[in-house]
């Protein structure tokens, strides 16, 4: 089952102004999530019911499921650092 995704206007723009090779893994990461958004190196996030966390190298992908319109929405796409988990 394939899933839909949408990506926040904000995520896209960050994406976009991240180093070539780092926004080619970013990508391929969710070109992945369309097909399993529960696979790779995730975490659910704490005090949110369907919020994920996805671990791409340096890079955070943060997104919420919505199963029932078989949706990801992408709300944040960010490089870690000590604030970021």
């Amino acid at each position: 089952m394939n899933w839909i995704i949408f990506i926040d206007g904000k995520a896209k723009k960050y994406l976009r102004r991240i180093p070539k090779q780092d926004s080619g893994r970013v990508r391929e990461a969710l070109r992945e999530l369309v097909h399993n958004p529960y696979a790779g190196d995730i975490e659910k996030m704490e005090g949110k019911i369907d919020a994920w966390r996805r671990r791409v190298g340096s890079y955070r992908i943060f997104y919420e499921i919505y199963e029932q319109r078989n949706l990801i929405y992408i709300s944040e796409i960010q490089r870690r650092t000590s604030t970021t988990y």
